[in-house]
């Protein structure tokens, strides 16, 4: 979705010049959670149009030790909208996330978010500041439109995003597949990701505009110096210089540089968006070290 997106946004820029296994009985209207395992906890938040199946290799590794939380935001895959048919996304959803966590008395847990979900939890661990322990972001940017360029502000996205909100909204996400596939091979192959079982699994039409929406225009550089915990940025990296990705560490970097302490970068080759899923074994390695107490 990523390489899609900053598609998109590239243009714009130039232009301008609860499954079997829940543990509480914790009821919500905008999130439902899973949790399995024992041990610390750890939270996973899904991306855009993303369930918490896409975190279930990742929940697999990982119940043999901790506690596991996995979340799904209501109105994606085949979950009913809810609350989320109306308003904001995000900050509901991560509000929700802080309620889960004090309804439950979870100490101190780490949260682990892909792109919409990285950025939900930034919200979590701005909002909770000393009550999260640490938190890791996969393919995420608290202002995605500055991994295209720097200086770009929201307010120069947002007619763009309206845009997409109103086509996603009109004619739903399967013109958005269509359109990811028709690029072929500018996206690598990426799009098969993105919009497979995956990736991409759809969702309420509202919803899913709106998350766009929100992921496009959505800045939270400012919220960083709220954020107590550690921070972990992972990305897909590529060595190739004609591949964008070669050249965003120091987009990244710069992103996150309103963080209280320096963030942690973690660069993965070979991987895209669905950092995860396109290399597992990187990912998990990666995902070990995060875990793992320093020092």
């Amino acid at each position: 979705m990523l390489r899609a997106l900053i598609l998109i946004l590239s243009v714009a820029v130039l232009a301008l010049g609860a499954p079997a296994g829940a543990a509480t009985s914790f009821r919500s209207d905008r999130i439902l959670v899973e949790s399995r395992g024992q041990g610390p906890d750890v939270i996973l938040i899904p991306g855009l149009a993303s369930t918490s199946d896409l975190w279930r290799r990742t929940a697999d590794r990982l119940d043999d030790r901790y506690r596991v939380h996995l979340v799904t935001v209501r109105g994606f895959g085949a979950i009913p909208a809810g609350a989320n048919a109306q308003g904001a996304i995000s900050a509901p959803a991560a509000a929700e996330i802080r309620r889960y966590i004090t309804q439950n008395r979870l100490e101190r847990p780490a949260l682990i978010g892909h792109s919409l979900g990285g950025q939900i939890a930034l919200r979590v661990a701005a909002d909770g500041r000393g009550g999260i322990g640490r938190v890791m972001v996969v393919d995420a940017s608290p202002f995605f439109p500055s991994l295209v360029r720097s200086d770009v502000r929201s307010q120069d996205i947002e007619p763009l995003a309206r845009i997409a909100y109103s086509t996603l909204l009109l004619l739903g996400d399967e013109v958005l597949a269509d359109q990811a596939r028709s690029l072929g091979a500018e996206l690598g192959g990426a799009s098969d990701v993105v919009f497979g079982a995956l990736g991409w699994q759809g969702g309420d039409r509202r919803v899913l505009a709106q998350g766009l929406y929100e992921v496009m225009t959505a800045d939270l550089r400012r919220r960083l110096a709220d954020i107590t915990a550690p921070v972990t940025v992972v990305y897909g990296w590529s060595a190739n210089e004609m591949n964008p990705r070669a050249q965003v560490d120091a987009l990244f970097r710069a992103g996150y540089r309103n963080l209280r302490a320096p963030a942690r970068f973690e660069r993965i080759e070979g991987a895209e968006h669905m950092v995860m899923v396109d290399q597992p074994v990187r990912f998990q390695a990666a995902l070990e070290r995060f875990l793992t107490p320093q020092g």
